[in-house]
């Protein structure tokens, strides 16, 4: 029978060649913490919510730390559950992690690679080092045409030990990634490590975040569990950073989450997944500076890809990025990939994205189109209202040079406020058509801005009578101010100002009155 060879070029894909980004180390090393977690206070060795998983950062040493105070490994077990590769114990339906490789990722960015672990009852502290450095060297040689099988490699790098201790209540699992490469800089930068956390791990919900309440609330009512850890980083506490403000690219507030709203996927009579999306006016695609902008896709609580996802099941590009929320997904058939950043392909994932991309595509596009549109007919109204009253105040203080420019001012007041009315209108009619969601984000429209009064309580343009001749338009106060000059010269200057008034725009033509204004006082 022939004996099949398994080369060092596996290690290399499931270690270098597994990850783009190197600060899945810390999810992936999270993750099975959370599983022992689980294992624990299932067993009794924790209640819950005594679970806790420190990571520790020394620059200095350039060295990362992650500590669980979880189950640990027995040492009677500790070669072979470590030693091992892609055999792991833990099932798909039950386990957030269970093909056994997610251990090797920090192979990839250290140079020794160390987990050291106790067991409750037992007098012996067990270790297991990994040089890192070696195995990158082996792969190196394998590549150049010196072969050596993936066991070759593994005896070569891996060095177990045990030691006795005297602290037999103990139970942790520690890994030690030492010597972190130079490249990988980011895996100390504090605040890029937060930031990464702070969506992917299943971390609970900032207190500031009003609406968890409700999230937790509609997930009880769905008889699920939404998994929470106790996370510190550098003895800071983890959470999802969820807000209610919207900043634009200024970090300014520009929009607000008022409400939070939810929406179920069955399949077959069975929950799938569920949701909830953040509710505001929709004004715009949510700029980059929300770094909780988008749709996020959970499973187990730990997310599946980045902020874009789910952004190919829009039938714009652009949709996803219009919301916050987070998908959840239930069925145990939806698995994610060696490289958690999807599903894997079978007949749940289809259904799955069948499901989504028909609420995504007939509910939220509309939300969020029709979100735009009332804005922009919003910003009509908001244009007229502005326009009228800065006329009125020109009308009043006497800035108009003669009735041409006034009539001319007012035209544009009048052509402002038929647009304006035309958007009222529009609005109307969504409103009239809207139902759920979109009745949330209309009445809170009309709670933020009150409906507008559409009058202009000025006289009306009157062009001349047909027999008529066209008259001198007659000069309004505006060449008054100028009193030091005699009746002759202040006619000149208002026609100057007149010609100035209708050879370029209003806003020009007041600057450049202004300025003679200035130079003649």
């Amino acid at each position: 029978m022939t004996d099949y060879i398994f080369g060092a070029n596996i290690i290399e894909n499931l270690t270098t060649g597994m990850y783009q980004d190197s600060k899945v180390i810390y999810r992936e090393y999270i993750q099975n913490a959370c599983d022992q977690i689980d294992k624990a206070v299932k067993d009794g060795i924790l209640k819950h919510g005594e679970g806790e998983i420190k990571i520790w950062l020394d620059r200095g040493q350039r060295t990362i730390v992650i500590e669980d105070n979880a189950t640990g490994i027995s040492a009677s077990s500790f070669q072979q559950t470590l030693g091992n590769i892609a055999d792991s114990d833990k099932k798909v339906s039950e386990d957030k992690g269970f093909r056994g490789i997610g251990r090797l990722s920090g192979l990839a960015y250290c140079k020794e690679l160390v987990f050291i672990s106790s067991t409750k009852g037992e007098d012996t502290v067990s270790s297991m080092v990994c040089d890192a450095k070696k195995m990158r060297g082996l792969i190196d040689e394998n590549t150049r045409g010196k072969k050596h099988t993936a066991n070759e490699v593994l005896d070569a790098i891996n060095r177990f030990d045990r030691k006795k201790t005297n602290d037999i209540d103990s139970h942790f699992f520690r890994v030690e990634l030492k010597g972190i490469n130079p490249e990988n800089t980011d895996l100390f930068d504090l605040q890029q490590v937060k930031d990464y956390l702070s969506f992917v791990a299943p971390a609970p919900y900032q207190n500031t975040f009003f609406y968890r309440t409700e999230v937790y609330k509609h997930a009880r009512e769905l008889g699920v569990e939404i998994d929470e850890y106790n996370i510190t980083l550098e003895g800071e506490s983890i959470f999802k950073r969820y807000t209610t403000i919207l900043k634009d690219t200024s970090g300014n507030k520009y929009d607000d989450i008022f409400d939070v709203h939810f929406h179920d996927f069955y399949i077959d009579g069975e929950l799938s997944a569920w949701m909830w999306v953040g509710v505001s006016m929709f004004q715009k695609a949510i700029p980059k500076i929300n770094q909780m902008r988008g749709l996020r896709l959970r499973k187990e609580n730990i997310q599946i890809g980045g902020e874009d996802a789910l952004q190919k099941l829009f039938k714009e590009d652009r949709g996803n990025s219009y919301f916050i929320g987070e998908v959840f997904a239930v069925n145990k058939d939806l698995i994610p990939n060696s490289q958690r950043d999807y599903f894997n392909e079978n007949p749940a994932r289809a259904e799955f994205e069948r499901e989504l991309r028909k609420y995504f595509n007939e509910e939220l596009y509309k939300i969020y189109y029709n979100g735009s549109a009332i804005n922009t007919a919003c910003k009509k109204i908001d244009t007229y209202t502005k326009k009228e009253a800065e006329f009125k105040e020109k009308d009043t203080s006497g800035v108009f040079v003669d009735d041409e420019h006034r009539d001319r001012e007012l035209e544009v007041v009048l052509e402002s406020r038929k647009e304006a009315e035309n958007a009222q209108e529009k609005i109307d009619k969504m409103k009239d058509k809207a139902d759920g969601l979109m009745q949330k984000v209309i009445h809170r429209i009309e709670v933020v801005r009150p409906q507008p009064v559409f009058t202009v309580e000025v006289p009306p343009i009157m062009p001349p009578k047909n027999d008529e001749e066209p008259k001198e338009p007659r000069a309004h106060r505006r060449s008054d101010r100028l009193s030091q000059y005699n009746k002759a010269e202040r006619k000149l200057i208002s026609k100057i100002f007149s010609i100035i008034t209708t050879a370029t725009d209003s806003e020009t033509a007041e600057v450049i009155i202004k300025r003679i204004e200035d130079g003649l006082r």
